[in-house]
């Protein structure tokens, strides 16, 4: 019978704790994550053209995203410090379904993922496009935030369905 997983960011008694990696090996550990912004197609012309008053919408969200994942265990409270080695956040339009698409990836080799950074990294490139177009277009979504793969550490490799 496969071994019940179980929460790690509780102890016995119920309360939040940050997990103990002392006893971890480190490894080279990569995440990449993925998401969207849908919106009119007038406003992703308005990016494409660069021509949105704030200034150039990839290249903010782009350095938004590194920024933020750099900034993670600010933001989500029970996650380590980490000296990420690498952090890549690329933005793309598709025309057809009217959307600003997001990936990042982050690498560390340490004793805990990076999956919480490479999400943070995506969620906040997609707040920064919405900010910086949100005077013309309020109707924005910000969809599909997800991790796609993760490798490294002793729960080995997930691939996304």
């Amino acid at each position: 019978m496969p071994k019940k997983k179980s929460l790690t960011h509780f102890d016995a008694k119920g309360n939040a704790v940050m997990v103990d990696v002392s006893a971890k090996a480190a490894t080279m550990r990569e995440a990449v994550a993925k998401g969207s912004v849908v919106m009119e197609p007038a406003t992703l012309k308005l990016i494409q053209s660069r021509k949105v008053k704030k200034g150039d919408v990839l290249a903010v969200a782009q350095l938004a995203g590194i920024m933020a994942a750099k900034r993670t265990p600010d933001i989500i409270p029970l996650c380590h410090p980490l000296a990420l080695s690498s952090v890549n956040v690329e933005l793309s339009c598709d025309t057809k379904r009217h959307a600003v698409d997001i990936v990042a990836t982050c690498k560390v080799t340490g004793t805990t993922g990076v999956e919480m950074e490479a999400l943070t990294a995506v969620s906040a490139a997609a707040l920064t496009v919405y900010d910086m177009c949100k005077s013309v277009d309020r109707g924005m979504t910000i969809t599909n935030v997800r991790l796609v793969k993760k490798s490294g550490g002793k729960s080995g490799t997930f691939v996304a369905k």
